[in-house]
């Protein structure tokens, strides 16, 4: 489960989960406080509560497009979430870790390159790596 920043296209709350939960959407919500919240017609989404911002919930995808992206460049750079019939993972802490530390170097790197237009990174570089 992700929540996308549309502007910044940050990850505000990410988390693997086995079942989505009310009790983890949640959180996630609160954790994340936006203006303005877009959804598909899970009806999850419909019995949070949006304390500060409020809820649009379509039947299309068309104001999903920043949490479909950002799915999607998870797959993109976490081989475990490529294919679920040759890469997955068998312990959700672990795959929460991995999901923890991509989205804090994504995040870098995406404010990094909304600052600095003409010296754009990659993700990689934002990456702490152990001495």
């Amino acid at each position: 489960m992700t929540i996308v920043d549309r502007h910044t296209r940050c990850f505000l709350a990410i988390e693997a989960v086995a079942i989505r939960s009310q009790q983890v959407a949640q959180q996630m919500v609160n954790q994340a406080p936006a203006e303005q919240y877009y959804s598909d017609q899970f009806s999850l989404y419909d019995s949070l509560s949006y304390r500060r911002g409020y809820h649009l919930s379509l039947a299309d995808k068309s104001e999903t497009y920043s949490v479909e992206g950002g799915n999607a460049d998870l797959r993109h750079y976490l081989t475990r979430l490529v294919r679920r019939s040759r890469c997955f993972s068998r312990c959700l802490v672990w795959l929460n870790r991995h999901l923890k530390a991509f989205a804090h170097a994504w995040n870098q790197r995406q404010l990094h390159n909304r600052a600095r237009p003409f010296d754009k990174k990659s993700v990689i570089d934002f990456v702490c790596l152990p001495n």
